[in-house]
């Protein structure tokens, strides 16, 4: 099934950031091979010159890796891997309680609410 992609921002880009995230989340494993490009741009929808570029992007963060005639391997660094996951954590956190900040909630009132919401998921 093709990824759902937004043709409002460059799809190579989208790409980048969705493999990034199955990295970070583990979906691929440290030092794991990843599909070939060709079946890569078929899983996503897309054309395979398009795939190429995003995996370039990603050899360029260091995340992927290229061996000759073997493919394109995720990254063992672990290190770096649990930093970008960190970082996207804190971003997405910061994001949030900018907007709850915005509807008028402080950082208590917010932290209440998030208590609450564990506590009835834990229930």
């Amino acid at each position: 099934m093709a990824w759902n992609l937004d043709s409002s921002r460059p799809i190579y880009t989208q790409i980048v950031e969705r493999i990034s995230l199955d990295i970070i989340a583990g979906k691929y494993k440290p030092g794991a091979r990843l599909p070939s490009v060709r079946d890569f741009a078929t899983e996503a929808g897309v054309n395979p010159n398009t795939m190429q570029k995003a995996l370039a992007e990603l050899e360029r963060e260091n995340l992927v890796h290229s061996e000759r005639t073997s493919g394109r391997f995720i990254t063992e660094d672990t290190a770096m891997i649990e930093k970008m996951r960190e970082e996207l954590a804190t971003a997405q956190i910061k994001e949030f309680m900018e907007k709850m900040h915005q509807m008028g909630f402080d950082n208590e009132k917010t932290i209440g609410l998030i208590e609450k919401i564990i506590k009835e998921g834990e229930a």
